[in-house]
């Protein structure tokens, strides 16, 4: 196999402006050499991977990289920017930046010569030589490990894999850091785990960070980086020995239940590069207090706060997104049933008697009774599993009883959805306080399975039943007093809101804010026109980006890429499904046109269906459950009209632009980043 980077790998006058464009830069060198198979397609990977987490690092580094179905072999491209390019760093520009590709099934061997690489970009005096270098040739043999002067195109294998010859250890996950000492006794100890998404670059430049650290402080650090290439696990006996632990990673750690408790820092891996130092620091004090984990659960959200700029706000969403996230499968097989029920057996059939004591196979009554009473089970779950998941992510696993427990108080109360929130952000602050309290060695093994889930579950309960029950109770009946209340012109208002909102993210927070409230309204038996109303609407708005896409594509094909038009035909079948994400590759690429004009036709089409009167049961299923809506074809006008408003937005603002050189290039890649990136992540509604 041909060297990994060669001089016509390496672009020491690199003139692109964005990583988008440097990025395209460095693979078209990397394509000339036969390398990638299919240009736009390996970038719209390596842009899914960027849009995971930024790939810039503190000291003018830019590292986009992926693994790609489209790479031939293991390959490196080095560029050199005078003016910096913005990879999302904290300090700044970068000005070099190395785009590195490995194929879908690269082999070990190749993933651990691409790591040694990452370890060196933590070395100043390589980074140095690599912005003094004046020649490609000379640029390339320093990537390589060689002496520059002794530097040839016709290079081995064997003189590519030089740079980690110091970092074996690391690359397979035993690592220690210099024998220093700790004065008096035997030095701190420290076992790390990194690891990242793609597990090529970031896992070993954490790694790497963190011995660094650990020599400079004196203290022992064994890192186990869980790459791409597999990983050899740390020693029991080392563990054992171990003072502390940190997890810098950003995909589970696996089998973390061998490091439980000891005193844990758990952040992301860019924390691990660019604060080892303060990590060290911050497991020093924790096992100096005493402070261990009682549970190893992988993915804990909480602990990862720590990451710089991340604030309470950031926090407190993503806490209610994972109540929010897990709460809607139990909505959508709940309300498609109780819509099946109501369809089959007719609005009545919520006062059929229990399929227990009456069922007659032969009769559609019974089985649309079954469908319904299913569903209505079903709904019973929703607070529950909103509040216990909201608690898990506050708090992981321990949250999760006191969460459930406070949330089926609240169904008992009839405090709903508001009651739901509250009891498990209390059970998730009571778990979060019961665990920083310093436990005595004896009890901490029966800390997760007694302790906690009976302290919690007795301290939620008792706010719920006694202090602030009955006044969320108060505030829920108001609210659905409100709702039912809602005509005229303040029912076509709180329509055109939601249909704002449904269009403002395509599935994020702001979309899902909107899809709670209405699933909210009809998580009962027999829920209100008004509630039935506003979930007519906002599934309708949902509707109106990835139709109006598709719509676009079609009648002004040439204002989109080849890859935009292909995401049209999708749409089509996405938008009548009420998948709003269907349009996100669409505002991705082009956001500041595609994002306003869907909130305007989403606006138009929940104003107008709350004026249509139309209703739903069904909290999902697009033009699927036309039979269950009220009003149906003034359902579909509205639809159509939201359709249209966006679709002429769209074309008019795009027709506006001034063509710009490489701009369909750029939108394609991104444009199929962004579908790439849905792919692995779909969000509800």
């Amino acid at each position: 196999m041909s060297d990994m980077i060669t001089a016509d790998l390496v672009d020491l006058d690199l003139s692109a402006d964005t990583k988008e464009a440097a990025a395209r830069a460095l693979a078209g060198r990397m394509a000339a050499l036969g390398r990638v198979t299919d240009l736009d397609g390996f970038l719209a990977d390596v842009a899914a991977r960027e849009a995971q987490m930024p790939t810039g690092l503190d000291g003018g580094i830019g590292i986009p990289h992926c693994r790609s179905e489209h790479i031939t072999e293991p390959t490196l491209a080095f560029g050199r920017s005078s003016a910096g390019i913005d990879f999302g760093a904290p300090d700044g520009p970068a000005d070099l930046i190395f785009l590195i590709a490995a194929p879908a099934g690269a082999d070990d061997a190749h993933l651990t010569i691409l790591s040694s690489l990452a370890r060196q970009l933590m070395n100043t005096e390589f980074t140095d030589a690599l912005r003094s270098v004046s020649e490609a040739s000379a640029a390339a043999a320093l990537v390589r490990g060689e002496e520059p002067a002794a530097a040839s195109e016709g290079a081995s294998e064997d003189s590519v894999a030089a740079p980690g010859a110091a970092s074996a250890g690391a690359a397979t996950g035993t690592t220690p850091s210099g024998d220093t000492s700790g004065g008096g006794g035997r030095p701190f100890r420290i076992v790390a785990v990194t690891s990242c998404p793609t597990g090529i670059a970031h896992t070993y430049m954490a790694a790497e960070s963190l011995e660094n650290a650990g020599r400079e402080a004196g203290i022992e650090v064994v890192v186990e980086t869980q790459g791409s290439a597999g990983f050899t696990r740390i020693d029991p006996a080392v563990i054992a020995a171990a003072d502390g632990v940190i997890f810098a990673h950003d995909v589970p750690v696996r089998e973390k239940d061998r490091f439980a408790g000891k005193p844990t820092v758990d952040v992301g891996v860019k924390a691990g590069i660019n604060r080892p130092a303060e990590l060290i620091s911050e497991v020093r004090g924790k096992a100096e207090r005493g402070e261990v984990t009682a549970a190893a659960t992988p993915g804990t959200p909480v602990e990862r706060t720590g990451e710089p700029g991340e604030g309470y706000g950031t926090r407190l969403r993503k806490w209610l997104m994972s109540g929010v996230s897990y709460m809607v499968p139990f909505v959508a097989a709940g309300g498609l049933l109780i819509a099946l029920g109501f369809a089959i057996g007719g609005y009545e059939i919520n006062k059929a008697p229990s399929v227990m004591d009456h069922f007659v196979w032969t009769q559609g009554d019974s089985w649309a009774a079954l469908l319904f009473q299913i569903g209505v089970v079903s709904f019973g779950f929703l607070v529950p599993v909103l509040a216990g998941y909201i608690a898990y992510g506050m708090a992981d696993r321990p949250g999760l009883v006191p969460g459930f427990v406070g949330g089926a108080i609240s169904v008992t109360i009839n405090a709903g959805f508001l009651g739901g929130l509250a009891a498990g952000l209390i059970a998730g602050g009571v778990v979060l306080s019961i665990q920083k309290v310093k436990i005595p060695p004896a009890v901490r093994g029966i800390m997760p399975v007694v302790v906690i889930p009976l302290v919690s579950s007795a301290i939620v309960g008792f706010l719920m039943f006694v202090v602030i029950g009955k006044p969320i109770a108060s505030a829920q009946k108001g609210l659905t007093d409100w709702l039912n209340g809602l005509t005229g012109s303040n029912a076509v208002l709180l329509g055109a809101l939601l249909g704002l909102m449904m269009c403002f993210d395509l599935g994020g927070p702001v979309n899902k804010v909107a899809y709670t409230f209405a699933t909210a309204g009809i998580a009962v038996a027999s829920p209100s026109d008004s509630a039935m109303k506003i979930m007519a609407a906002v599934m309708a708005a949902g509707m109106v980006p990835p139709l109006a896409m598709a719509l676009a594509t079609t009648v002004r094909g040439r204002l989109f890429t080849q890859t935009e038009r292909e995401n049209g035909k999708a749409a089509w079948v996405l938008g009548a499904s009420f998948i709003s994400e269907g349009a996100i590759p669409f505002a991705a690429a082009d956001p500041l046109r595609v994002i306003p004009s869907s909130m305007v036709g989403g606006a138009v089409t929940g104003a107008l269906s709350m004026t249509f009167g139309a209703t739903l049961r069904a909290p999902h299923g697009g033009i699927f459950v036309v039979p269950l809506i009220g009003n149906p074809f003034l359902y579909l006008i509205a639809i159509a009209a939201g359709v249209c408003v966006t679709t002429a937005l769209v074309v008019v603002l795009k027709g506006m632009r001034k063509p710009v050189p490489g701009a369909v290039a750029s939108e394609s890649g991104a444009g199929a980043t962004a579908a790439a990136v849905q792919a692995k992540e779909p969000v509800a509604a």
